[in-house]
């Protein structure tokens, strides 16, 4: 596999795949590398879960480019909520919210439910070529959600996710840490084993 796609347009996102992904020595691209035809095209993420949101991901950016396809759908699920903002992170205060915007909503929402604080981010990938799904894999870390951001790392709810191990939140983690502790990390460390058995 010389080149590899990652369906996502998130710079953050984008980043955390390049390291991650050096192991497997293969030229990671974006849709961002190919015409307006191909990166405009917006896949709907229609499905009940993050692994089927990374699969019709895969499936459909895979059909409009010649190599393989890895897509991602991750978020966070907080206990208290229900397991909200789940699938819908990225769309939880908004199609224009800003990275604060959705962390001042969920702390607003946790502050007036009085439960559990408790929650864990989630990452599904999946990794398809041609139209035909090559691999799957999923990754989890828990944590617990704080009152009040700390951190400059990372994006998203980053600020107030809390990692108990290293007294940290995933804002305040510098990129090994990162890469050795999150969701993301352990979905492409799982995917890289099955890649490697094919």
């Amino acid at each position: 596999m010389t080149n590899l796609i990652i369906a996502t347009l998130n710079a953050g996102k984008l980043s955390e795949f390049q390291t991650l992904l050096r192991p497997m020595n293969c030229n990671v691209l974006t849709l961002a590398d190919f015409d307006n035809d191909t990166k405009d095209v917006k896949i709907e993420e229609s499905g009940n879960s993050f692994a089927e949101n990374a699969r019709l991901k895969a499936l459909g950016y895979s059909r409009l480019v010649p190599f393989p396809v890895l897509a991602d759908d991750s978020g966070l699920e907080v206990d208290a909520l229900g397991g909200r903002p789940g699938i819908h992170s990225a769309r939880y205060a908004g199609p224009d919210a800003s990275d604060s915007d959705r962390v001042r909503k969920l702390l607003y929402e946790l502050d007036n439910c009085g439960g559990e604080r408790t929650a864990r981010f989630v990452c599904a990938l999946a990794l398809a070529r041609n139209g035909e799904m090559i691999s799957e894999s999923e990754g989890s870390c828990f944590g617990a959600i704080i009152r009040e951001a700390r951190g400059s790392n990372g994006f998203g709810y980053d600020p107030v996710f809390f990692l108990s191990e290293l007294d940290k939140t995933f804002a305040e983690l510098d990129e090994t840490e990162k890469n050795q502790y999150s969701h993301r990390a352990r979905a492409v460390a799982a995917l890289m084993t099955q890649v490697l058995k094919l």
